[in-house]
């Protein structure tokens, strides 16, 4: 079983780095495959790297599930609002798959949020990434409208899942 633990840097920027490439590079297949589009990986990867304090402490944190050594999976917090959170880059590599990681991190993730004061918690994800919203749903989040801080693009809201927990 692999073990949870928040990221160190500069340490675990590469594993970050491949597991975000990952992750967006997988996520892309799907909207190609279902939506006819790809949105731009290599490019929102270098953004999330260059402002990697996002998920720092106080504000947010990023968790690594690290199997014997190698990061996994991954999840992310970064402040959206005064008194509200956002999850980020919740990933697990499909050899790791549910053997209770993604839950792991997103418990990790709320417990952090309720400790850092946050009132409530938003994500979004593709609308075909049906086990993660079984996940978000099963640990209190519910549907939403889009709402105005998520990084996904007007155009492209159609295709997505807002959720919000009430922490």
């Amino acid at each position: 079983m692999a073990d949870i633990r928040v990221a160190s840097f500069p340490r675990d920027l590469p594993s970050v780095d491949r597991l975000w490439f990952e992750y967006l590079s997988w996520g892309n297949d799907g909207l190609e495959a279902n939506f006819g589009f790809r949105l731009p990986v290599r490019e929102t990867v270098d953004h999330d790297l260059a402002t990697i304090t996002k998920f720092a402490p106080p504000d947010g944190q990023l968790l690594l599930a690290v199997d014997v050594d190698v990061a996994v999976g991954i999840g992310c917090l970064r402040r959206s609002t005064a008194d509200i959170a956002e999850i980020k880059r919740m990933y697990v590599q499909p050899s790791h798959r549910r053997a209770g990681l993604a839950r792991a991190m997103l418990d990790a993730l709320v417990t952090t949020a309720r400790a850092a004061g946050y009132r409530r918690l938003r994500l979004d994800s593709p609308n075909f990434l049906t086990a993660a919203h079984a996940l978000y749903r099963s640990s209190g989040f519910v549907d939403i409208a889009p709402y105005a801080e998520s990084e996904i693009p007007d155009q492209y809201k159609a295709h997505w899942v807002f959720m919000e927990r009430t922490l």
